[in-house]
């Protein structure tokens, strides 16, 4: 069991790099989406369920859903209509 630990910590750091290096700013949402993702099952294999589900929840959830609204909002995401019209 523990050589997936191993392999979760490698990509848990590969997701940390990618989203500091990421020039976009949607792809470095969802990475950081993955990279929550991945903590979420370190903590469940750590034998840590609440903080897994808080987690998964906040970091993978509510924080992703915040980054979005405040894209639509600022012009980053447009969405169908606004394409149409340009």
């Amino acid at each position: 069991m523990q050589w997936i630990e191993f392999i979760l910590l490698g990509f848990l750091i590969v997701c940390a790099i990618a989203t500091c290096l990421s020039k976009k700013l949607l792809t470095s949402v969802v990475i950081f989406m993955s990279y929550s993702l991945i903590m979420a099952i370190l903590w469940f294999l750590l034998e840590s369920p609440d903080l897994a589900i808080t987690e998964a929840a906040v970091g993978a959830g509510v924080t992703s859903i915040l980054f979005f609204i405040t894209f639509k909002k600022i012009g980053v995401l447009k969405g169908e209509e606004e394409e149409e019209d340009e």
